[in-house]
This record gives structure tokens, C-alpha cells and sequence, in this order.
């Protein structure tokens, strides 16, 4: 059975590395520890019973609690890797939706299909500074 863990928002990657080392111990039936990027605030974990799996994220820090068996069927589409369709080229206009530089607008001065990523470089910058940022951080504004 697999179980869905609320967890703190940003906290997946620590929860895991701790879940990780208890399971190590063997001292629970738990089968496999998953968490998506996809999916925020949320891991799952594959064990033999509720109750186990319940025992097995007892006091640890940054799980707000259980939110009940999840049919494989409901995270199966979150499990397979999405191909991006990448619809940008040189000279485009974008603007950046996450990051620490999220508002700002940029000109794509590359595209790299095969990581995933362009450089930009952003528009008000005092000092052009190429920005090297994956596909899915920016939106389209302007098509060169």
C-alpha cells in the first residue's frame, strides 16, 4: 500500500534523508520512500500496513500528519517524466516566474534543448549578466 505524508512545504528533501536513515535500521516494513517535485508539501511511502507506516514517520520533524492510503492509479501521472516542448529561440523576450530574480525580464541569447535550459540576459541590468535558467522558470512575452 502506498501512504501520503503531509509534510512542511520545502521540507521534502530533509524529511526523506531522515525517513531514509530510520528505514535503514530495518526495523519497519517500509518498502520505498518517494517524493515528485511535481508534487509539493507531500511524500509517499510504499508499507506493509497503515499502522506501519503510520509507526514508521512517528516524531519526525516537519511531517504535519497522514493523509491516508493513495491508489497508485492518483500518482502514476506524476511518476513519468514529462517531455517539455521547448517553443523559444534566440532574440525571444521573456520574463522570469520563479527564482530570485522572478519579474524581471530577460532576452534569450540560447536555448539548450538537450538540458533544458537557456541563457538570458537580463533587460535592466546595469551590466549585462548571462543568466542561465531552466525552461519551465521563464514565460514567453515577446516572439523575435
Amino acid at each position: 500500500m502506498i501512504y501520503a505524508i503531509r509534510v512542511t512545504s520545502g521540507k521534502e528533501k530533509s524529511v526523506i534523508d531522515q525517513l531514509s536513515s530510520i528505514k535503514e535500521r530495518g526495523e519497519y516494513e517500509i518498502y520505498s520512500i518517494l517524493h515528485t517535485p511535481r508534487i509539493k508539501g507531500y511524500i509517499f511511502i510504499e508499507a506493509s500496513s497503515e499502522d506501519e507506516a503510520k509507526r514508521f514517520v512517528y516524531n519526525v520533524a516537519n511531517i504535519k500528519g497522514m493523509a491516508g492510503e493513495t491508489p497508485i492509479q492518483q500518482i502514476e501521472k506524476f511518476l513519468t517524466p514529462t517531455k517539455i516542448e521547448i517553443k523559444l529561440d534566440k532574440g525571444d523576450i521573456v520574463e522570469l516566474i520563479s527564482g530570485p530574480f522572478r519579474g524581471e525580464k530577460g532576452k534569450v541569447m540560447r536555448v539548450s534543448k538537450q538540458k533544458e535550459e537557456l541563457v538570458i540576459e537580463l533587460l535592466e541590468a546595469a551590466v549585462p549578466i548571462p543568466l542561465t535558467v531552466k525552461i519551465d522558470a521563464v514565460r514567453l512575452i515577446k516572439h523575435e
